[in-house]
Formats: structure tokens, C-alpha cells, sequence
């Protein structure tokens, strides 16, 4: 029988509680104190500018429908995955969605990951070897920092972009073993890009590793930034991720078909993770069914790109919007982007600000979203709006 405890003994168990240490309170106060406390706030009835659902496939009914279908003909009534995929959660739509993603991606092979952190920690945390070196950009996201930080692997960053210093620093070290060297074809919160031809002709030169994440480069670029450059065959290891343009969950790693080998056997996070369910990977299915169909997707969210950057240089001086060819559009606000944010809240539009340590001390910003499903009429609202609330 269910025991539910009433007021009083409710009131003693709280009491009775033990309190947060006291170093983890000060941090928390902290937070509170520079006005970048962070707290969950539900998704509303405004206009999305702040998702990275970029392709609308989140809401997309097609896929909602298909994957039903296909979990139910492919695996029949089942909720869970029961056990990591080395046990008992590995089934036959695992091997179909992974071949569909790896031929999408023009990849020999795909390895599914719970989410784009556990692809980051465990191809970084288990591929670079001691007396290896990793040389990272400096503003890799967090999970590319935390899996180099799990590697037993030497790391240095090099300044954002420059590819002239991620050379001075390999010169620098005196390294016997392989070097890898780690960036994003997008970066999360600037929406730019680094030089991807001379960056992939600068690796392959010296006999570098390229590990690449794409996450925020497809949809926004097709398959990612790498496939529409032809550079596939120049990377390593790719990173692409299923929650973002794709609109469901997970991630994979894309590489050769012995890279894929070495991961389901050396790589933790994917050893000794339950499996993610067969309605998810079903999900993972029809997303790239409807993509490989629905091709001009991208093409219409690059237009909707096109419509920001002209509206913008309408309303803005040069310079107050980062560059940014991707669906991400930075407008960086130091002392007030959680006031403005709240104040465009309340004209109707979701938009977010970002704060330190997730961008650099001082570069506290607004991060606008673009996708398919934004009009013109409410990208150009926005911008009004938001003209008058920065000038």
C-alpha cells in the first residue's frame, strides 16, 4: 500500500534533510548575485527564435506518423531498449537507421550515441592515447572539452579560427605520438566557421586527425558543412547530431568502418549505456527518409538566413550582429540581454540570452534561431522590435 506522507511528517523529513555544503551554496548565490542564475522555464506559445529544431522536423507530422509505423513493423510493442547495445538493446532498426544516416552523410559507417555529449566524451575520452596531443579551437563546446579532459592524451587550444596558430602551437610541443586536432564546422553560439578546405589540406598535409563536429551544421548546410565542400574523405571522425535540425534525439559518430569497430569496444559511453529505444531510432528513420525527400529544406532556411542578414544591415550598424552564415545569429549585449530577451517575451518572441561561462567573460549575448517555419513578416518584426530595444 502507498504510504503518503501528511503535512507534519512531511515537515519533519525536510527538516531532518541534509543542507547543500556550504562552497556549493556560495556558487549558487554567486550565480545569483551576477544575474546569470539559471532556472528551467517551460517552452510557451511564442515565436521560436530560440530552438535549434531548424528544419521543423520536431513537429513535423509526416515523421511523428512514420515512426510510429515503423517501430510497431520493425520491433512491435516495446518501450524500452531492456540493456545496453552489447547486451540485449541492439535490434535490427539500429542497423537500418545506422546505414540510412552513414549513406545520407556519404560515411562508410555510423555509430548511434544517446546524445552529441556522450558522442564528444567517448571518441574523445577513448581514441587519443598518452603521448598523443589534442589541439582544440577555443571555443569548442563543453563536451568537446570534457571528453579531452577524460583522455589520457596531452591538450592544447588554439585561438578561434586561426589556423596559422594551431600551427605554432604543434611546433611548439614535442610530441611522439598522433595529434589530433578538434573544431566544429558551426559553432554553437557564434554560428561561424572555420576555414574548412585549408584547414582539411593543412591536416592531411602534416598527417593530422581531424575529428569534426557537425552538429550544427546540418540542415543549415545539407548534410553538414563537410559534404557540401566535398571534404568527407579528409576528416577522421565526424559528429552529427539527431536533436538539433534533425528534430529527435541521439547522435552518431561517423568514420571508417574500423574507427566504428574501435568505439563499440573502447569507447564507455557506449559500452555501458542502455541502448536508446526502438521508438527513438525509428524517429532517427523517418527524419532521414523525410530529409532525403524533402531536399529543399535547406535551401529554405537559407533563405530564410538571407531575409535576417538584409533585414539586419536595414536596422543595425556593421558589426552588431556576429558573422554568421548558419542558422545561428548572435547579437552580442554585455550588461543587458536578459532585459532585452524578457522584453521581446513580451512582444511575442522567444529568444534567449547566453551568459558566461557558456561564451567568454564580457561577450553575454542574444542567440537567435532560424528556421524553416519563421516568416519573413516575423524575422522582420523582430529585428524592428529589437532595433528599438538596443538602440
Amino acid at each position: 500500500m502507498l504510504c503518503i506522507p501528511n503535512k507534519f511528517t512531511a515537515s519533519l523529513i525536510f527538516e531532518k534533510a541534509m543542507k547543500l555544503p556550504q562552497i556549493l551554496q556560495q556558487k549558487l548565490d554567486e550565480r545569483k548575485g551576477n544575474d546569470q542564475f539559471r532556472h528551467l522555464i517551460p517552452k510557451g506559445p511564442l515565436v521560436d527564435f530560440a530552438s535549434n529544431d531548424y528544419l521543423g522536423l520536431a513537429h513535423n507530422p509526416w515523421v511523428f506518423h512514420r515512426s510510429n509505423a515503423l517501430v510497431v513493423e520493425a520491433e512491435g510493442l516495446k518501450n524500452g531498449a531492456t540493456g545496453s547495445r552489447l547486451l540485449t538493446g541492439h535490434y535490427p532498426l539500429y542497423e537500418r537507421a545506422e546505414a540510412t544516416v552513414a549513406q545520407y552523410h556519404n560515411a562508410h559507417s555510423a555509430l548511434f550515441f544517446t546524445s552529441g555529449f556522450d558522442a564528444n566524451i567517448g571518441l574523445l575520452g577513448s581514441v587519443p592515447q598518452r603521448g598523443d596531443l589534442i589541439c582544440y579551437d577555443e571555443l569548442c563546446h563543453a563536451s568537446i572539452r570534457e571528453g579531452i579532459r577524460l583522455s589520457h592524451a596531452k591538450s592544447v587550444k588554439f585561438r578561434h579560427n586561426d589556423l596559422d596558430h594551431l600551427t605554432e602551437v604543434v611546433q611548439r610541443k614535442q610530441i611522439t605520438g598522433q595529434i589530433y586536432v578538434v573544431t566544429e564546422s558551426v559553432f554553437s553560439m557564434d554560428g561561424d566557421s572555420p576555414n574548412l578546405k585549408e584547414l582539411c589540406s593543412l591536416c592531411t598535409e602534416q598527417g593530422w586527425y581531424l575529428i569534426l563536429d557537425e552538429a550544427h551544421a546540418v540542415g543549415a548546410f545539407g548534410a553538414g558543412l563537410a559534404n557540401e565542400l566535398d571534404l568527407e574523405a579528409q576528416v577522421f571522425a565526424r559528429l552529427v547530431t539527431f536533436g538539433k535540425a534533425m528534430g529527435c534525439h541521439g547522435a552518431a559518430v561517423l568514420s571508417e568502418v574500423p574507427l566504428r569497430e574501435y568505439l563499440i569496444n573502447f569507447s564507455k559511453p557506449f559500452m555501458y549505456t542502455t541502448a536508446m529505444p526502438p521508438h527513438a531510432i525509428a524517429t532517427i528513420q523517418a527524419a532521414y527518409e523525410y530529409v532525403t525527400e524533402n531536399a529543399a529544406l535547406s535551401e529554405q532556411l537559407q533563405q530564410r538566413i538571407d531575409v535576417f542578414r538584409t533585414t539586419v544591415k536595414e536596422h543595425f550598424p556593421s558589426g552588431s550582429f556576429l558573422e554568421s552564415r548558419s542558422a545561428i545569429q548572435g547579437l552580442l549585449l554585455p550588461k543587458n540581454a536578459k532585459k532585452v530577451s524578457q522584453l521581446l517575451a513580451a512582444k511575442g518572441f522567444d529568444v534567449r540570452p547566453i551568459f558566461p561561462p557558456t561564451v567568454p567573460e564580457g561577450q553575454a549575448r542574444l542567440r537567435i534561431c532560424l528556421h524553416t517555419f519563421n516568416t519573413t513578416e516575423e524575422i522582420e518584426e523582430l529585428l524592428v522590435r529589437l532595433a528599438t530595444f538596443v538602440a
